[in-house]
């Protein structure tokens, strides 16, 4: 069966570190795949509010709407752990980016790698729009 193989940039522009909480922890005692999902929706607001973008601005109805999510788990997490997400936008194109993850503990634990693409949206019409050229551009810089 072919895995996924999720390739990291050379680096990486906001990293953010996140508790992993014991509301989180599955039957296994350790992080479950949904919780690290959540985890992975709170480092990209995060690095969405650096370059000034929201997923949704409700005055205009623009915003992101997700295409896709791949995950490569690479370890377990604990309760207690201290998760340091990387993160940087990749593959702009037309429509959108990708946001690519390196999640490890603080103490250097590999975690998961993961991505997301992410595409630009009108709510109001519920269609794609464009990557407007001054979003590019910002997150651009932050690579």
């Amino acid at each position: 069966m072919a895995r996924i193989k999720i390739t990291l940039p050379e680096s990486f522009a906001v990293v953010v570190e996140l508790p992993v909480r014991i509301t989180d922890l599955n039957y296994g005692n350790h992080l479950g795949n949904d919780a690290l999902v959540s985890l992975l929706h709170e480092a990209r607001v995060q690095f969405l509010r650096r370059v000034q973008l929201a997923e949704v601005d409700p005055a205009t109805g623009q915003g992101l709407i997700m295409a896709d999510l791949a995950v490569e788990y690479k370890g377990e997490g604990f309760y207690g752990d201290v998760l340091r997400i990387q993160m940087a936008a990749t593959e702009l194109s037309k429509y959108g980016f990708d946001v690519v993850y390196q999640v490890q503990t603080t103490t250097g634990r590999d975690i998961a790698r993961a991505k997301t693409g992410m595409l630009c949206f009108d709510y109001h019409t519920r269609k794609l729009r464009p990557l407007p050229a001054d979003v590019a551009a910002r997150l651009t810089e932050q690579g």
